[in-house]
């Protein structure tokens, strides 16, 4: 038993402050503050992740924080926690970084389960993470702070893309039947999102702050990319007629066949600009398949997830005149969705790996207890309540992210506005003549918060 106790303690050992994630799954960890933000009463809650960031685990939990400061109305703490991300994934960037605790914790994974695994997290949420960090600047008032941070988002899109293409071909030779089936699945239940790395969302809020800031030609290309990705959001449409006609683009006269003309506005309204985020992105479940290996049971554990037949109904804002509907732009669930069918075929590589190493071990120490008839079956025992016991899969991701973003954009006069979300209580805005005041709006279901800023 000494090499099997030794492999068991190393693997823990390098897991550091990753052990919670071993044996405790990552969503039941995150469920107490998503019910506090859904509520009211939320305070500092960020602040609840401060002692775990340092931990293997720490680029998802200085997110979670980033996020939870945020939804507070925390900026600065929130641009401090995401900080701290960026870094972790610069980090991970760097090969030459790659410590020997790194391999160690890959390495242990065959002993245990892949949450020992310094968390690195899938493209769409890195991408997501500067975005967030330019609403951060912006509702700071540094314009061009965000502008840094979207123009990196941008640019994560498609390396995250090319990084994706690269792995991919390394592990085509794996599929298998089992695995192509739940990719399938997966494949169905993200619908049209064929790609985790192209983000609507990202590209709208891209070009928006471009066009606010004198930029409309680059507005306009940002503009075009998110819509050829939400082609049947009307508020992008009208963006891509309106700037078309005003920058004379030979796309003009086809966008208006295809979208009609744009709304007439006048140089003395102001335009109010409305994200709405709603819900919560679904957590990461496990299937579980039992099946024997020498004579000894063994699991494989994969991470999935089940059909969501809820519908997000599109926000229905009062107060700007006729009620202005909300549309989709991008469903962050159906990101999640896709970005662990990526992952899938590389999961099973390892869990191949880990299947065989774990049936080889169970194997050895039945061999020894045979060799010495005066010792009883406990170790064969042990050794296989723990091979099932450790066999988890991994259900971390960024669990404090929206389930879907809307948006919604109308021209109105100068003045001040008592603005209404589906008939909940109103909130007070101002629009001045020639400006852009953008409403960020976070449902988490039982709570609402209001942020709006004039740029």
């Amino acid at each position: 038993m000494k090499p099997f106790l030794i492999a068991i303690l190393v693997s823990l050992s390098v897991s550091g402050c990753a052990f919670n994630s071993i044996f405790i799954n990552y969503p039941s960890q995150i469920a107490p503050i998503k019910a506090q933000l859904n509520s009211q009463t939320t305070t500092n809650n960020y602040q609840r992740f401060d002692d775990k960031i340092s931990g293997a685990d720490g680029l998802l939990y200085a997110q979670e924080a980033g996020r939870v400061a945020q939804l507070e109305g925390d900026f600065e703490a929130s641009k401090s926690y995401y900080a701290k991300a960026i870094t972790a994934y610069e980090k991970f960037d760097d090969k030459a970084l790659i410590s020997a605790s790194d391999l160690g914790a890959t390495a242990s994974s065959l002993f245990i389960n892949d949450n020992v695994i310094p968390y690195r997290g899938p493209g769409f949420e890195r991408i997501i993470l500067h975005q967030y960090q330019a609403l951060n600047y912006l509702f700071s008032g540094d314009s061009q702070g965000a502008l840094v941070e979207v123009r990196r988002s941008n640019e994560l899109q498609s390396l995250e893309q090319s990084r994706y293409q690269k792995s991919k071909t390394s592990v085509q030779s794996m599929a298998n039947g089992t695995i192509d089936s739940e990719m399938d699945r997966l494949a169905k239940a993200a619908g049209s999102t064929t790609s985790s790395f192209l983000n609507a969302y990202s590209y709208y809020t891209t070009g928006l702050l471009y066009e606010i800031l004198g930029q409309p030609n680059d507005a306009f290309i940002d503009y075009r990319k998110a819509a050829q990705l939400a082609p049947n959001n009307p508020y992008l449409q009208q963006d891509l007629v309106r700037l078309a006609k005003q920058l004379s683009m030979p796309q003009y006269d086809e966008f208006k066949r295809r979208w009609g003309e744009a709304e007439a506005t006048s140089k003395q309204q102001g335009q109010v600009v409305i994200m709405l985020e709603r819900g919560f992105v679904p957590e990461k479940q496990s299937f579980t398949v039992p099946f024997t290996v020498h004579g000894n049971w063994q699991t494989a554990s994969l991470a999935t997830y089940f059909p969501d037949r809820a519908i997000t109904k599109p926000g229905e804002i009062s107060g700007l005149g006729t009620v202005l509907k909300a549309s989709p732009i991008t469903n962050i669930d159906a990101l999640a969705i896709t970005a662990l069918k990526e992952e899938l075929p590389a999961a099973l590589i390892r869990q191949a790996a880990r299947v065989y190493t774990k049936a080889e071990m169970a194997q050895s120490v039945q061999s020894e207890s045979k060799r010495r008839r005066n010792e009883i079956d406990a170790a064969v025992i042990a050794m296989q309540i723990f091979n099932v016991v450790t066999e988890q899969a991994d259900r971390r991701s960024w669990l404090t992210l929206p389930k879907q973003a809307q948006i919604a954009r109308r021209y109105v006069s100068p003045g001040h506005y008592e603005i209404a979300l589906d008939q909940r209580p109103p909130q007070s805005i101002e629009v001045q003549s020639g400006k852009t005041t953008l409403i960020w709006i976070i449902d988490t279901g039982n709570y609402t918060r209001f942020y709006s800023i004039i740029i």
